[in-house]
């Protein structure tokens, strides 16, 4: 198969984002919307990636990383002019250029390999991603000749009043042999309304010139929707999220209203999961099966294995194990580990520990770096005192701990196998296995004291 290289046009401002990010850094569907259209790129067969930089290119660079090859766009003089900047990086390539704009996240792969797929089994120098609009106003139109091919691409500014009737656009996305489209850069010329390049132009040049151009016509023009506005961006959000819901009640995860919850493109959920309403889950998130998420739950870049319990809590870059229950109101902080049949309660926040299997910390505790084994009971309002004013340090409970209410653990400090630390203690040393560990002042009853201060 002839190789494919993958260019996108990223380098307009996005004026009416009204933003000083660059718009095709603005988030869709879990990240941003370039990522979207690079990773359908590469899915689709690309063997490298070309991005067309302009406005904010340093951060688009350091946004997409290494994956990714950058050009300069430094002056916006049209889509032909931004593709012409690529010429140097593609000297001596004779393959295929699969052309995207970086402000579609709406593309699918399945479209791009259809394209890719007619564009080679036709022979064609061009073919074009078509679309049929109810209403095609601000859209370039396609132009066929008396055979029903392909001619040209006429902009909405330079049309004529009878082609503006025609309701097919150009959706922006094609794909080209690269040594037929570099000769017609060469010859594109400005004369227009815009006083642009226009990359529309390449196709009436290459089909004056007797090479055959071809189109393919995308079956949901959704998909090829350009994001320009705020509002725009809400709608490919809406679109995006709910394709994610379609796709996991598809395989076998209930949805309880697909209208409150919230799912990113990347996330993974396994079957006989619920999801309550109101529930965010995000990032590279996977859930296991038969668990039980929300309502009014936040989950980021996390793992949860199976059978797991979380409602009414926030959960954050963390791994939660098998059987696992937590909430609500609990607050799950990064790095934390939560082994499995881990009970976490009311009003609980955890934040770089492991908690061993079976271990509870059912309310109104503050466990922070901490290494606890399994089977360890915490009482009410306990707190693992981790913060010096200047370094952290951690605490180590053993398996099958007792930690009585309302406990100060002062790390660094361990707590030995089966202890026992006595209610409203504050521990600064080491207590032993099997030991009782008591920290606090003797009580003393002063008779009288009462009658004596009035």
């Amino acid at each position: 198969m002839q190789e494919m290289v993958a260019v996108i046009l990223a380098a307009g401002k996005g004026t009416r984002m009204k933003s000083s990010l660059p718009k095709v850094l603005h988030g869709v569907g879990g990240k941003p919307m370039l990522r979207h259209v690079l990773d359908a790129s590469r899915n689709a067969g690309a063997s490298r990636t070309i991005v067309v930089v302009g406005f904010g290119g340093e951060q688009v660079a350091a946004a997409m990383g290494a994956g990714a090859e950058y050009v300069t766009q430094a002056e916006q003089l049209g889509t032909g002019h931004a593709l012409l900047q690529t010429k140097e990086t593609l000297r001596g390539f004779t393959g295929t250029v699969l052309l995207l704009c970086g402000d579609t996240p709406l593309l699918r792969v399945a479209t791009l390999q259809s394209l890719c797929k007619a564009h080679r089994q036709s022979a064609a120098a061009a073919t074009v991603l078509t679309a049929v609009l109810p209403d095609p106003v601000g859209y370039g139109r396609i132009l066929r000749n008396i055979d029903g091919g392909v001619c040209g691409i006429v902009e909405q500014k330079d049309a004529t009043p009878v082609q503006l009737n025609i309701d097919e656009i150009n959706t922006g996305i094609y794909c080209f042999e690269a040594g037929p489209l570099f000769g017609a850069l060469d010859g594109l010329s400005c004369n227009n309304a815009q006083k642009e390049y226009y990359l529309t132009d390449v196709l009436s040049i290459l089909a004056q010139s007797g090479q055959k151009v071809g189109a393919v016509q995308v079956t949901d023009f959704q998909e090829t929707l350009g994001i320009n506005s705020r509002v725009q961006l809400a709608e490919a959000e809406t679109i995006l999220r709910r394709r994610k819901l379609v796709e996991l009640m598809e395989s076998g995860v209930t949805v309880m209203d697909p209208a409150s919850t919230f799912v990113d493109t990347g996330v993974a959920i396994g079957r006989d999961t619920i999801l309550y309403p109101f529930t965010w889950i995000e990032g590279d998130t996977v859930i296991g099966e038969a668990c039980q998420i929300g309502p009014n739950t936040r989950i980021s870049d996390s793992v949860l294995g199976d059978s797991v319990t979380l409602h009414f809590s926030y959960a954050h870059e963390c791994k939660i194990g098998d059987g696992v229950t937590v909430g609500p109101y609990a607050h799950l902080r990064p790095d934390t580990e939560l082994l499995s049949g881990v009970k976490v309660g009311n009003f609980v926040e955890i934040k770089n520990s492991q908690v061993g299997h079976g271990s509870k910390v059912p309310h109104l505790s503050y466990i922070g770096d901490t290494d606890m084994g399994s089977g360890v009971n915490i009482g009410c309002g306990c707190i693992t005192v981790n913060y010096d004013g200047k370094k952290k340090h951690r605490t180590a409970i053993a398996d099958n701990a007792f930690i009585g209410c309302n406990s100060n653990l002062v790390a660094p400090v361990s707590v030995g196998e089966g202890a026992y630390i006595a209610a409203g203690s504050t521990i600064t040393k080491e207590v032993p296995p099997r030991s009782l560990g008591v920290g606090r002042a003797r009580q003393q009853n002063i008779a009288g004291w009462v009658d004596n201060k009035k």
